[in-house]
């Protein structure tokens, strides 16, 4: 398809600034926006005229589902968060945060399988790198939590991993739709730089995940239900196989030393926890919570 460039540059430009809007919207309203998201599973029906193959099956319910279920119920869970109803309490549960780190694991993994089946090899391994540098919730003898529900007024899905970390799983990302399916590269462009801009906009690198998961639960809802991108910027026409495989050099090339980095920080950190960003909370600062139900926490929340 014979796009002009002008056409290129205005409508990404246009859904950039459109999901940046979305995510804060969305964060400014956790009860409208999880009616949205579990309203969003009744389209399910119109979904097999326009998913096409394992991959894009896979990708489509392990996002949809728990941006609807576990993300919206966390959040409204948080949004009461003194409130002792145990369906509530449920959704405040320490396994919340296990099952979204398993997302994001899963999230990657799928692209990493797609990127093996495709001899993407560098940039597969670098998916395989990333899987291994997501921070877990919380560790044995540690002290922080690595992944939270925030209990502020926009109960925000916290991810306190690292500005590196963020920035090379946007490019490995970018990477693989390239090599997967160049068509949809632009429209996918513009959600993973709308996630890595929002938190940089914001000043707090611990809202990366969740501008990743509303922009990139929004793009595949319109996807499963049609084709609204190929016709405004379809980038079919930027395929290139040498400048994918140097891509996935230079990817490779960045992921290696920050997993050495990574590890070797682990390994000299005494209580045995990763790097993380700043303004990490302690799992203190959530006693007497179902994420730290600690005695003395159980005492002062009574």
């Amino acid at each position: 398809m014979n796009i002009p460039v002008w056409q290129y540059v205005v409508s990404m430009s246009i859904y950039i600034i459109f999901l940046l809007l979305m995510v804060e919207g969305m964060r400014r309203t956790p009860r409208l926006t999880t009616a949205f998201w579990i309203l969003s599973l009744c389209t399910a029906p119109l979904w097999a005229d326009n998913l096409d193959g394992w991959f894009r099956w896979v990708k489509t319910v392990s996002v949809l589902i728990p941006t609807a279920i576990i993300v919206g119920g966390a959040r409204i869970a948080w949004l009461y968060h003194d409130n002792p109803n145990k369906f509530l309490s449920f959704f405040r549960g320490d396994w919340v945060l296990k099952v979204l780190y398993m997302v994001l694991f899963l999230n990657i993994a799928e692209a990493t399988a797609k990127d093996f089946a495709t001899a993407n090899y560098f940039n597969a391994i670098c998916g395989a790198i990333l899987c291994i540098t997501i921070p877990f919730p919380r560790y044995k003898n540690g002290q922080r939590l690595y992944w939270v529900v925030g209990k502020d007024k926009t109960n925000d899905v916290l991810f306190f991993s690292t500005a590196a970390w963020n920035f090379l799983y946007t490019t490995w990302n970018l990477a693989f739709v390239f090599g997967e399916n160049p068509g949809f590269f632009a429209s996918s462009f513009c959600i993973l730089m709308a996630a890595e801009l929002y938190p940089v906009i914001k000043g707090r690198p611990e809202l990366y995940i969740t501008a990743r998961i509303f922009t990139l639960a929004f793009h595949i809802l319109v996807r499963a239900n049609g084709d609204i991108f190929t016709p405004i910027m379809d980038s079919s026409s930027w395929a290139n196989d040498t400048f994918l495989y140097f891509w996935g050099a230079v990817n490779l090339a960045l992921h290696v030393p920050y997993a050495i980095w990574y590890f070797n920080k682990k390994r000299n950190n005494p209580t045995g926890e990763p790097p993380c960003g700043d303004n990490q909370p302690l799992l203190s600062d959530y006693a007497g919570t179902e994420l730290n139900p600690t005695p003395e926490g159980k005492l002062a929340r009574s």
